[in-house]
């Protein structure tokens, strides 16, 4: 009998245990979310109204109307983040807010309703605003990106990851507004691509190969520029005296 009953005990315990915080559940998740109930983890150079401005977020909201996923969209896209978790949170209440941020490896420019716009470019050819760069090793940072766009993410990145792993040195990456692309190299100088992104990998092979040849032949400081937009059929320009 008296098993019976602790058991009969125990289980309104747990019972009352349940409703207990299933009622507090869920007045939580339907309390209205407010800026002091955010909290931003993984890097300082974003605040609250950063986070608000550039997502759909409008506080107060209740917890449950918070949609994390098209917020983590919209925060990923807007402030160019590597990464962005977005949860929803009962105890504590709130909402906490995970990034990842980007890390800068040229200095790029763009233009944005004719304005030049001014940041740095990641390994993944993505363009970082120059308000939300990670500040950190920006002085070992030697190329810089002109006529950066969103078409040319993919090809820009076989370029720096290229020039990462390689004995090639680009001081400048240019794309004209039509998309004709030119290379600076340190040690050849002016690098003709042209515009068709499918044979970049082809070029910069070349390019890593004609470095190597032209300076064992010591013939560097001749060179005006090389044009490769036919790697087929390489050309060299060099200075007449």
């Amino acid at each position: 009998m008296k098993d019976k009953q602790k058991l009969k005990n125990k289980r309104f315990f747990l019972l009352i245990t349940f409703l207990f915080f299933t009622s507090y559940a869920t007045s939580k998740i339907f309390k209205n979310v407010n800026y002091q109930d955010v909290s931003i983890v993984g890097s300082e150079l974003f605040s609250i109204e950063d986070i608000v401005v550039n997502s759909s977020l409008n506080f107060p909201t209740s917890l449950i109307f918070v949609k994390s996923s098209y917020t983590e969209r919209e925060l990923k896209k807007n402030l160019s983040l590597k990464n962005v978790s977005v949860f929803r949170q009962i105890f504590p209440f709130g909402l906490k807010i995970l990034i990842k941020t980007r890390t800068p490896i040229a200095y790029g420019e763009r233009l944005f309703k004719g304005e030049k716009i001014t940041g740095f470019i990641d390994e993944d050819g993505f363009f970082i605003s120059l308000k939300y760069s990670d500040q950190e090793n920006l002085n070992k940072i030697t190329s810089k990106v002109f006529g950066w766009k969103e078409n040319f993410r993919e090809t820009l990145s076989k370029i720096l990851n290229y020039q990462k792993y390689n004995d090639v040195e680009f001081i400048t990456i240019t794309f004209s507004p039509n998309g004709f692309l030119t290379l600076e190299e340190k040690s050849l100088k002016t690098i003709l691509l042209g515009f068709n992104p499918k044979r970049i990998e082809n070029q910069l092979q070349i390019v890593n190969n004609m470095k190597n040849q032209i300076r064992e032949n010591n013939i560097l400081e001749k060179i005006d520029n090389i044009d490769l937009i036919d790697p087929n059929n390489p050309k060299i320009k060099v200075f007449k005296p």
